[in-house]
């Protein structure tokens, strides 16, 4: 794991908001990123950070169905930073988020890519001091969380 700093949250996201609109065009759908106020910062590695948020938002396109919206969203407290990326994939199969942040795990017919990524994030955001998760919307689709703490104003 790198070194952890002051991660500032709203370039980050304004970075990621960049990427994900050239992949969402390419693929037909709607990327909703929800800005995020100056002055939110985390205490991270920026590039696992980073890294993490980049493979949610690339499953939610990925999984999504034809001509869906993925949303990007920020959620500030006092305390906590929680990343949410919701997507249009028609939501889990029933006891499907059990083990879903382990190596090798597919769940999908698309079979591109290794079945890393989830469990990557997961390493990488626990070693941050972080928490990651998926809530499962029935019939709709799911939204994938990072959650940190978030640093004093400096």
């Amino acid at each position: 794991l790198g070194l952890k700093e002051r991660v500032s949250v709203a370039p980050l996201i304004a970075e990621l908001q960049s990427e994900g609109r050239m992949v969402a065009e390419a693929t037909g759908l709607d990327f909703e990123v929800v800005p995020v106020e100056a002055g939110v910062d985390v205490q991270a590695d920026p590039q696992i950070l980073s890294a993490a948020i980049s493979n949610l938002v690339q499953n939610a396109f990925k999984f999504s169905h034809a001509h869906a919206r993925v949303s990007l969203r920020t959620k500030v407290t006092a305390e906590r930073v929680r990343f949410e990326v919701e997507d249009e994939c028609g939501g889990l199969p029933v006891g499907e988020v059990k083990g879903l942040f382990e190596p090798f795990e597919q769940r999908s017919p698309n079979r591109s890519g290794l079945g890393l990524g989830l469990a990557i994030s997961r390493k990488g955001v626990k070693a941050m001091g972080g928490l990651i998760g998926v809530r499962d919307l029935p019939g709709k689709g799911c939204v994938f969380w990072i959650d940190l703490p978030r640093l004093p104003v400096a």
